[in-house]
């Protein structure tokens, strides 16, 4: 890297400058690029080794490996942005299969015209989110399109873990007589992103609930709770994850209406918008389908940990030749919760 540095005429102009053509070439500034906004953000032992792969060190027994595209629109929003969230939601997927994330990889495509300065605020919050997850990025790419062939930036991870022997997690395990637990409160990062496309003011704003979910994975394995599946509810909100599960398993689901964790404001802004939070995306939470008997350990395990706090038993797992997932409702009524049809909510993650 030394040696192309000498080469350089002046630093980049984080303030004012923007992404050309030139920063995709694989020349000089494309080089700058790297080093002056990417390498230092990520530095780390693999990702040092400037090769076109990292050598990582082997781990015994079975892993997991997931990708992840992330296209959101704002690029920025209440709670977090692209950056953090690239991280969080491969980190997830990882975590959902009862897996320790180790690595990620990162593939940037650029459009002409980004402003660097937008640029490096996500590889900052990324680079972050990173460190506190203790899930390094070891290797990665960029290209750039021609203006107007791009939305600024898009992101893709990778991510790889490692998977004990002895934990099983798949959406082919539920069993009647299961329970259906929530870690949070549902909806919020969806309506994050449409509040402020929509610029709904509320007395609370509603704030995204992105974050590294395998912490509170970790800690719900360690309960001993006889774990089914794990889920994150991201597109298609917690409806769709849960008729995903239905049908893998050939089992029916009712839900508590009641029993359900909404924020007031997110619940205030899908009426206003006329969606259902049950169909709205999350980028924080988990579902957990677990053995009745061992339910109330896992709630407990979850509520015990800062990001399961207002985790709750939303359900039951039954026998359903039809795999329908329905809901009792407040008034004692009952519906179908059936598949999303369309997009409701397009480019949240």
């Amino acid at each position: 890297m030394s040696e192309i540095k000498r080469g350089y005429v002046r630093p980049l102009d984080i303030k004012q400058g923007c992404v050309d053509m030139s920063h995709g070439s694989g020349g000089r500034a494309m080089a700058q690029l790297i080093e002056e906004l990417f390498a230092g953000a990520f530095a780390n032992e693999y990702l040092g080794q400037n090769d076109d792969g990292a050598v990582l060190p082997a781990a015994a027994g079975r892993l997991v490996l997931s990708t992840d595209c992330h296209v959101v629109s704002p690029l920025f929003f209440p709670g977090g942005d692209i950056g953090c969230l690239s991280v969080h939601g491969t980190i997830n997927d990882v975590a959902m299969m009862g897996a320790t994330p180790l690595y990620l990889t990162a593939g940037f495509i650029l459009e002409e015209g980004f402003p660097f300065a937008e640029l490096k605020r996500i590889i900052d919050s990324m680079a972050c989110a990173s460190k506190e997850a203790g899930v390094p990025v070891v290797a990665g790419d960029t290209k750039v399109v021609e203006r107007g062939h791009g939305d600024g930036v898009f992101i893709t991870t990778t991510g790889l873990g490692f998977l004990p022997e002895g934990v099983n997690l798949s959406g082919n395990r539920a069993r009647a007589g299961d329970r259906i637990l929530v870690s949070g409160t549902l909806g919020d990062h969806g309506m994050a992103i449409m509040a402020q496309r929509e610029s709904l003011g509320f007395s609370s704003p509603i704030i995204s609930d992105t974050a590294a979910l395998h912490g509170l994975v970790a800690a719900l394995m360690k309960s001993g709770a006889d774990v089914r599946t794990l889920r994150d509810p991201t597109r298609g909100g917690l409806a769709t994850t849960l008729n995903e599960i239905a049908q893998q398993s050939a089992v029916g689901m009712m839900l508590q209406e009641p029993a359900l964790p909404i924020n007031r404001e997110v619940a205030a802004a899908c009426e206003l918008l006329g969606l259902d939070p049950l169909y709205v995306a999350n980028e924080g939470k988990l579902v957990a389908i677990v053995a009745s008997d061992d339910a109330e350990r896992a709630l407990a395990a979850l509520r015990a940990h800062p990001l399961g706090s207002r985790a709750a038993i939303i359900g039951t797992v039954h026998e359903d030749s039809h795999h329908f997932v329905q809901m009792t409702t407040g008034f004692g009524g009952r519906r179908i919760v059936d598949w999303l049809t369309g997009e409701q909510l397009p480019r949240i993650c």
